[in-house]
């Protein structure tokens, strides 16, 4: 008997071992593909880019991004900023040598014309269009070899010279602006400025709340914090209309306030979840069941540039954990600094919590009303003598 047990054994593993391995994979693809395809629209991503796109806008609309050509070549990509760069300078280059070239037609400074020995050209050799271009680059970056120069010969060639001189520096000037500004653009610093994986709903201070982390990754701050949400969902108004995207709002706060925050250190900040509250009515059973997205800002002021800049993100009903509070993440180490462990930035702890916030704010009124005393007025203690009338 236990030798054919021997024998079974290995074969009861490896058949457990195959389920298990089958399980996972059946596992894994469910939650790689189909899963996918479940995962909610969301207006604003992780990172903060708008998903949203503008249909059937008039011809007539399109011109005016060109009214303001400042803020539309700043916000192209950086690989159509670079084209734009090389193609201004690159183009206004050989633009002006064709003109060179033809200055020096017109007046018959060519080789083939076969000039002769007292001939004072417009500019000083140029026996070509290499030349001419060569020229129109040394002019407008400013080089001056001295070997190609402008004589007082001509007329033309002087205006040429002053006309493309003072749109180089137009050029220079908005190319190198362009790049200066956008490299020195908050967006950047912004990218600094991270939020949760997660937001959690436990109990803070007696009070059911939603609770969010964020964390500022370098040593600078942000001078003049402001922290706020926007509740995105579906609505309909008691006359019918259906109203896509409603923003409602949501106030964060911090145990210092929303305003102004010192922001030297991860902070927690939480939305009071009250009668007044959107998610009031919601429960941990039917949370899952919720169509809304919940985007939150973070307006600052850089203070090595004192640019403004915005940071914000988004949350979906999937992405909050009812019953959970976030792990800490602020020690103190035995030299005396404050260390912070972002390993435990997004993880979380699961705790006691109501499911819904209705059921403790009842929950807190019950006790309230059995501490609390009542007073009859027309209460009137009176005394009666009890009368023993049996007699034995």
């Amino acid at each position: 008997v236990n030798a054919s047990s021997s024998r079974i054994n290995p074969t009861i593993k490896i058949r457990v071992l195959t389920e298990r391995m089958f399980k996972h994979l059946r596992k894994w693809f469910v939650t790689r593909f189909w899963g996918r395809s479940r995962q909610r629209a969301r207006l604003v991503s992780k990172d903060g880019r708008c998903n949203i796109e503008f249909g059937n806008v008039e011809a007539q609309s399109r011109f005016i991004f060109f009214v303001d050509i400042w803020t539309a070549v700043l916000d192209l990509k950086w690989r159509y900023k670079m084209t734009i760069f090389i193609t201004a300078f690159l183009g206004s280059w050989f633009f002006f040598g064709l003109l060179w070239y033809v200055v020096a037609y017109i007046h018959k400074d060519l080789p083939e014309f076969h000039p002769s020995a007292n001939h004072t050209p417009c500019v000083e050799n140029i026996n070509g269009l290499t030349a001419a271009f060569l020229f129109s680059l040394e002019t407008q970056v400013t080089i001056g070899y001295g070997f190609r120069c402008v004589t007082e010969q001509c007329a033309t060639a002087i205006f040429l010279l002053i006309f493309q001189s003072i749109l180089g520096v137009i050029i220079n000037s908005f190319m190198c602006g362009a790049i200066l500004a956008k490299i020195s653009r908050p967006k950047k610093r912004a990218k600094t400025i991270t939020f949760s994986k997660n937001a959690v709903i436990s109990k803070r201070g007696g009070k059911l709340c939603l609770l969010i982390r964020v964390a500022n990754l370098r040593k600078s701050l942000l001078i003049g914090s402001h922290i706020y949400g926007k509740l995105l969902k579906t609505t309909v108004t008691p006359e019918g209309e259906t109203i896509i995207l409603d923003q409602i709002n949501i106030n964060f706060v911090v145990d210092a306030g929303n305003e102004n925050l010192f922001f030297i250190s991860p902070l927690t900040i939480y939305h009071v979840i009250d009668h007044h509250s959107p998610f009031f009515h919601m429960a941990a059973e039917n949370l899952l069941q919720q169509d809304f997205e919940l985007v939150v800002f973070l307006d600052g002021t850089v203070e090595s540039t004192s640019a403004t800049c915005q940071v914000r993100t988004s949350y979906v009903p999937e992405e909050v954990l009812w019953g959970y509070r976030f792990a800490p993440i602020v020690s103190k180490t035995k030299e005396g600094k404050y260390r912070v462990d972002f390993h435990n930035f997004s993880k979380t702890v699961e705790v006691e919590t109501p499911h819904c916030a209705m059921c403790l704010y009842n929950e807190k009124d019950a006790r309230a009303r059995m501490k609390r005393g009542y007073d009859n007025p027309s209460f009137i203690l009176s005394e009666i003598n009890e009368t023993d009338d049996t007699k034995m």
